[in-house]
C-alpha cells in the first residue's frame, strides 16, 4: 500500500498560495497548476500534476488531487 499523498481535502478554503505551499511540501515531485474555478483544462490524467482551483476570493474551491 502506497503512503504517497494524492489529495489535499484539508486545504479547501485556504488561500491558494498557502495550499500550493502545502502540496509542494508534501509532494515536491509534482507540478502544481493554479487555476480559477471553472477553467477548461485539457483532459488526461498525469501522476506528475496537481491542479489547485480557486474561487473569486482566492480561496481553494475544490480538493486538489494528483491527476
Amino acid at each position: 500500500m502506497s503512503t504517497t499523498k494524492t489529495s489535499w481535502p484539508e486545504v479547501v478554503g485556504w488561500p491558494a498560495a498557502q495550499a500550493v505551499t502545502q502540496v509542494n511540501t508534501d509532494r515536491p515531485d509534482v507540478a502544481i497548476e493554479v487555476l480559477p474555478s471553472g477553467t477548461s483544462v485539457s483532459p488526461g490524467f498525469s501522476t506528475e500534476r496537481v491542479r489547485v482551483f480557486f474561487d473569486g476570493t482566492g480561496s481553494v474551491a475544490a480538493t486538489p488531487q494528483v491527476g
